[in-house]
């Protein structure tokens, strides 16, 4: 969005950047025109605001690729906050913005060895280690991280993109298991670490699929994904050598299951809203089971052999 710039005075562009701030918008590219064509001149005139104005100003700088206003900023802060971690941070993602990572780093190390307990440099150092390819020491870094913030739960989902990056699938699993302690009624937790135990595969790892798909389609019956999945966890337990109770109930369950999406994804019939109201539930039609015998694989789905 571009400004008119002549119409606007210093105080309109502050108050303006103020709530930017207070909304937690980057708006890199309208902080840098308003920065360059009213307030770079009128620093003097912010008050106790300068300080975070020069902070917003640096991120919208790197955002945009404008490394020498960023550098300005920076020096500025760095002069009147010589011993400042937080003016660290901003200098190592400049030099990481330089493509000196090595040097990035050693900021970030700096910073954590000064300040264990802080959260951010961790971060970053992370993101930066995942930025250059090296996922093996993201992994072992985020690792760390996870022993001192064990309740980040951005940082649990951060570690098993990681670890599914790698293949890890039971490391992963056990990061959505952490997560589900933390929020156990996410149905997308649920329906991820189904995801995940679908993908390794086995008897046992698709009966807990199942079980989380149930869980998902539980907390949030319009939840496509987790039906589909529901199905074809069920057309593997129907045909694996589970014991006859446990594929009979998982027939019953993958007919249920493709009738509900089938409902969410046709447009309603006269037949389906009739059976809708008389609280019919299951697949009726023979076009229906030919369907789902045909998504099994061929098994016939009418009929249950032992």
């Amino acid at each position: 969005m571009s400004y008119n710039v002549e119409e606007m005075n210093w105080s309109d562009v502050r108050n303006l950047f103020r709530k930017w701030r207070d909304d937690n918008e980057r708006k890199s590219e309208d902080v840098m025109q308003l920065w360059d064509s009213v307030l770079s001149s009128k620093q003097s005139k912010l008050g106790n605001e300068r300080h975070l104005v020069l902070e917003q100003v640096i991120i919208a700088a790197l955002d945009c690729n404008r490394v020498e206003t960023a550098e300005h900023c920076v020096s500025i802060l760095s002069a009147e906050f010589p011993g400042s971690l937080r003016i660290q941070k901003y200098r190592s993602m400049l030099l990481e913005a330089l493509e000196r990572y090595d040097d990035a780093l050693g900021e970030l190390d700096q910073i954590i060895r000064k300040d264990e307990t802080n959260a951010a440099p961790r971060k970053r150092k992370v993101a930066l280690l995942k930025t250059q390819g090296r996922t093996a020491e993201a992994i072992k870094e985020l690792c760390e991280y996870m022993k001192i913030f064990m309740s980040d739960q951005e940082g649990w989902h951060e570690l098993c993109n990681l670890y599914l990056a790698e293949g890890e699938y039971a490391k992963a699993a056990f990061c959505m298991e952490e997560l589900l302690l933390h929020n156990p009624h996410s149905h997308l937790i649920h329906q991820r670490l189904a995801d995940i135990r679908y993908t390794m595969g086995g008897l046992d790892n698709i009966e807990m699929a199942k079980t989380h798909y149930c869980k998902a389609v539980k907390l949030n019956v319009n939840n496509l994904r987790a039906l589909y999945g529901l199905f074809l966890c069920c057309g593997h337990i129907t045909n694996s050598k589970a014991t006859p109770a446990k594929r009979k109930e998982a027939q019953k369950l993958a007919q249920w299951a493709m009738g509900q999406i089938q409902s969410r994804t046709e447009p309603p019939t006269k037949a389906t809203k009739v059976a809708h109201k008389a609280g019919k539930g299951g697949i009726e039609s023979n076009g229906e089971l030919q369907a789902l015998e045909q998504a099994f694989g061929g098994l016939e789905v009418g009929k249950l052999t032992n």
